[in-house]
């Protein structure tokens, strides 16, 4: 039988609302609060739980009208529950038990993180038994080993301090680029010459490497772009902000897929599965391809519209626990904005 699911992510500013039917996204509607946060510099949860107050209702009745269905059509709804910002965390996951008590429907309190892999199949089809994930994104950095993913998920490894994304804004404002600096850094780059400034890749080399396989660190890149840009304005110099976006992104490229197809090839995986919103870089695709190629492992990674955080994720791994008959959440479950990478869903 097939099964409508309602998906909700309200993790951090956007409030993303979707419906997937049997593998098949119905629609897929963000509303965003992105705009309210240049000023600042980053994202201030008291204005984005307001901003998911206001929206939730208009953007929920929008993706009903675009899927062509009617609320009392869902059969089961799957929310974010972690990790993320507590007061955008609990207005969806409230949200979400309002719906399943008044439809009377089971509900499903999911980790955003594995969301993030799961809306893949929504784009490339099923998942093999056994494949690694990369999620990257301005929060987390995380190398995961999936064998069901609706079930058994395994953390290899993530960032020790910042996460890619995150040193990618920390860069943008020391090139006093627009907030966020991501999008920002990745068309600078694509000007600029990436081997014209080498940065340090942390935890690649020697003991560290041998200590942390599978963990990142990128505080010290952050730290080597602004020694350079120092170095610049010190010397009475013109800053080369494209050579430098260009390096910087390779280098937190080179890294970010040098572990992942490392626990490719440790855990005989030949799939690499990327997800979060870091996978919309043009250079990280680019040079997944390449590598995909060069070992001989099958890359997948969905399209950009999919990346930033969104709906269809969370209805995606939705799908997928009740495909496999996994136990709903009970209605007094909370939030976790630490929620570990290996709980998939909350009880």
């Amino acid at each position: 039988m097939t099964e409508l699911i309602l998906g909700i992510e309200t993790s951090c500013d956007e409030t993303g609302i979707a419906l997937v039917r049997d593998g098949e996204l119905l629609a897929d509607v963000t509303a965003t609060s992105m705009d309210e946060y240049a000023r600042f510099g980053g994202i201030i949860p008291e204005i984005a739980s307001r901003a998911h107050l206001e929206s939730f209702i208009p953007t929920l009745d929008a993706a009903l009208e675009q899927a062509g269905v009617d609320l009392g059509d869902v059969d089961a709804i799957a929310v974010t529950a972690g990790p993320g910002l507590v007061g955008p965390l609990t207005i969806g996951v409230s949200a979400a038990k309002a719906l399943a008590v008044a439809l009377d429907k089971p509900l499903y309190a999911v980790n955003h993180i594995v969301g993030h892999i799961a809306v893949d199949q929504l784009v490339n089809g099923e998942f093999p038994e056994r494949f690694v994930g990369l999620v990257v994104s301005g929060g987390h950095s995380h190398l995961l080993k999936v064998n069901d993913i609706a079930t058994d998920i395994e953390e290899l490894g993530g960032t020790l301090d910042d996460a890619a994304g995150e040193a990618f804004d920390k860069v943008g404002r020391l090139l006093g680029l627009p907030y966020p600096g991501g999008p920002h850094i990745d068309r600078l780059a694509q000007q600029g010459d990436r081997d014209a400034i080498r940065f340090p890749r942390g935890l690649s080399r020697g003991k560290d490497k041998a200590r942390h396989p599978f963990n990142y660190s990128f505080s010290g890149m952050k730290t080597a772009v602004a020694r350079y840009v120092e170095a610049c304005e010190a010397r009475g110099e013109e800053i080369p902000k494209e050579d430098i976006a260009a390096g910087f992104s390779f280098a937190v490229c080179d890294v970010l897929l040098e572990k992942a197809f490392n626990a490719c090839q440790v855990f005989d995986s030949d799939t690499l599965v990327i997800g979060g919103g870091f996978s919309a870089n043009s250079m990280l695709r680019d040079m997944a391809a390449e590598r995909a190629e060069k070992y001989g492992i099958a890359m997948r990674i969905p399209p950009i519209r999919f990346c930033t955080d969104n709906g269809a994720m969370i209805a995606a791994l939705g799908w997928s626990l009740v495909r496999e008959g996994v136990e709903p959440s009970p209605l007094d479950v909370t939030v976790d904005t630490g929620l570990a990478r290996e709980q998939i869903v909350l009880r």
